[in-house]
C-alpha cells in the first residue's frame, strides 16, 4: 500500500512545522483543523478562531482573526504577507483576542 501526498499536504505539514507544538497548543490547546486546501483553523474560544492560510503567489501567508457567532462570520483582524520566520508569533498575536489589537483592529470588550 501507498500513500501519496500532495503539494497541498505538504504545505500544510510545512505551515505546521513552522507554528511550534507549543503555540499551538497556546493557542487552540492542540485543536486544529484543516478547512481549506492550504488552510489551518485553531479554535480559541468564546467564538474567535485564528485562521492561516497559504498564498501561492507570494509565498507567504495570511493569518486572520474570526470571530463566529452560528451562522455569521466576522473578520476581525487579518494580517498578510505574513512569512515563515514570523508565522509562529503572528499566529500567537492573532490568538490574544482580549487585550491585544492585530491587523489593524481595535480590540472593544
Amino acid at each position: 500500500m501507498t500513500i501519496t501526498t500532495t503539494e497541498d499536504d505538504r504545505i500544510i505539514d510545512t505551515m505546521l512545522s513552522q507554528i511550534s507544538r507549543m503555540t499551538v497548543l497556546a493557542v487552540s490547546g492542540g485543536r486544529v483543523r484543516r478547512t481549506g486546501p492550504v488552510t489551518l483553523t485553531f479554535e480559541v474560544g468564546k467564538g474567535y478562531r485564528v485562521e492561516v492560510e497559504y498564498h501561492r503567489g507570494s509565498d507567504a501567508y495570511i493569518v486572520r482573526r474570526t470571530f463566529i457567532r452560528g451562522q455569521k462570520r466576522w473578520v476581525k483582524g487579518e494580517v498578510a504577507y505574513v512569512y515563515a520566520d514570523e508565522l509562529d508569533e503572528t499566529v500567537y498575536l492573532a490568538s490574544c483576542f482580549v487585550n491585544v489589537d492585530f491587523g489593524g483592529h481595535k480590540v472593544s470588550l
